[in-house]
């Protein structure tokens, strides 16, 4: 007779651990992993969605934020109080002023107002709430399943339950250290439900390292009281903004503009770089300026912040990452390591892999508990069959492409007439080379089917 012990070590038992996180919990990994995985390139998208949001051709020098931020009050004159600032990362990008809580979203979770702002022109350029647009909506999905604060603290236990998931996964999936290399056998001759979980456990062992990195920062990131118990520090949540100051200045009629205080910012930090001016609200208020050092890993977000008196222009305190403690270091990694920021265009690529494997694991695996229930069939797997459909596939692709080519060819002439010609006039010259090797390509194909 077992005891309790071995019955909870017993592979069977794993298995149905495995089994009943998968089918109860299973459809919502997917949903995280693919709106997570896409909300990785959330702001390439937003601009592929919004052309506007992207300057074509940046030249000459920003306008200044005195400037920026009257264009941002003119275009919105009823809304009162504090506004962040936030400048773009690339020449091509807007600046965005951040409204935090305006009327029309003021009881959602986090639904600010984004104002986009050419920063060659100050002109306004969009206005939109946080949730109303594409990638907003998706970023939601993932951190809150659009369900405010009750879906912040559920996604964070899925996160708890995909641990356990991939756990159990590693655990069933270890073939012995004699069968280690059995563990990496694809067989498509036994048949497609083979196939298909031998791909369920080759992928999941590959995806399991970074699937259980993102599911431990994303646990953090949903109950950041457990992350500060755990560094034993406060104020160290993902756009934290450390303790609220307030000014001690007798108001007066010369008080300090938004560029004087981020030039006074700048002091203690000359290397730095601008990244966020939150203005004063109220009489009490003050400027808070983050700015990044070279050695921060998040982007948009950096811990390097100066609070300066708007009616003194003083520094009133300063708060130095440089200076953090170990843990606090690490807790500053938690979200630009979660989106991929901290990696790199490698790792972005990686974690949007990973993401996307955890709905072919959902749906592999649904495949093969279905299968054992009798409700689907086993096949062939046969890839011969599957040539005449690639051809037709290429075949397809080839016009298609063919068709693009010749409209940008079009465009590029057009910009050739309109614009200095050298870079223009050489990527014409590369599309007509690229277009007459598809040509080629496609009379080979053709003579080919007549020879056969």
């Amino acid at each position: 007779m077992k005891t309790p012990i071995k019955l909870m070590l017993a592979r069977a038992t794993w298995l149905k651990v495995h089994l009943y996180l998968a089918l109860g919990a299973g459809f919502f990994f997917a949903l995280m992993g693919l709106t997570g995985s896409i909300s990785v390139y959330r702001e390439e998208l937003d601009e592929l969605l919004n052309p506007k949001l992207v300057i074509d051709e940046p030249q000459g020098n920003y306008q200044t934020l005195d400037r920026i931020m009257a264009s941002v009050r003119a275009a919105h004159p009823d809304r009162y109080g504090s506004w962040t600032v936030e400048m773009p990362r690339l020449p091509s990008g807007m600046i965005t002023a951040w409204y935090d809580k305006p009327k029309e979203t003021f009881f959602e979770l986090h639904a600010p107002l984004m104002v986009s702002v050419n920063p060659y022109t100050a002109e306004v350029i969009a206005s939109r709430f946080w949730g109303q647009t594409v990638t907003t909506w998706l970023l939601d999905l993932h951190t809150q399943l659009n369900l405010g604060r009750q879906g912040w603290n559920g996604v964070g236990v899925l996160g708890v339950l995909l641990m356990i998931s991939i756990g159990t996964g590693l655990y069933l999936w270890w073939p012995g250290i004699k069968e280690l290399w059995s563990g990496f056998k694809i067989r498509h001759h036994a048949g497609m439900m083979q196939w298909v979980f031998d791909l369920h456990r080759v992928i999941g062992f590959f995806s399991a390292l970074p699937l259980l990195l993102l599911s431990l920062t994303g646990i953090f990131l949903s109950y950041p009281a457990v992350m500060e118990a755990v560094i034993g520090s406060s104020g160290m949540q993902h756009g934290e903004t450390g303790r609220a100051l307030i000014s001690t200045a007798i108001p007066n009629n010369h008080p300090t503009g938004l560029s004087a205080a981020a030039f006074v910012a700048q002091g203690p930090f000359p290397k730095a770089k601008l990244r966020r001016v939150t203005t004063p609200a109220g009489e009490t208020g003050i400027y808070r300026i983050n700015l990044r050092q070279s050695f921060e890993i998040n982007q948009r977000h950096p811990y390097t912040t100066v609070w300066v008196d708007r009616w003194s222009g003083q520094i009133k305190e300063v708060r130095n990452p440089g200076g953090f403690s170990s843990a606090e270091t690490l807790a500053t990694w938690l979200w630009p390591l979660h989106t991929g920021e901290a990696l790199g265009a490698t790792g972005r690529m990686a974690w949007f892999v990973s993401g996307q494997s955890l709905f072919f694991l959902y749906v592999s695996g649904l495949m093969r508990w279905l299968y054992r229930k009798g409700k689907i069939k086993d096949r062939e797997v046969n890839f011969a069959a599957l040539r005449p459909f690639c051809y037709r596939l290429l075949k397809s692709g080839y016009r298609k492409g063919l068709i693009l080519l010749s409209v940008t060819e079009l465009l590029l002439q057009t910009a050739i007439k309109k614009s200095k010609p050298t870079i223009f006039q050489a990527s014409a010259g590369l599309l007509k080379w690229i277009r007459r090797v598809m040509l080629n390509l496609t009379n080979r194909q053709k003579r080919i089917g007549k020879d056969s």
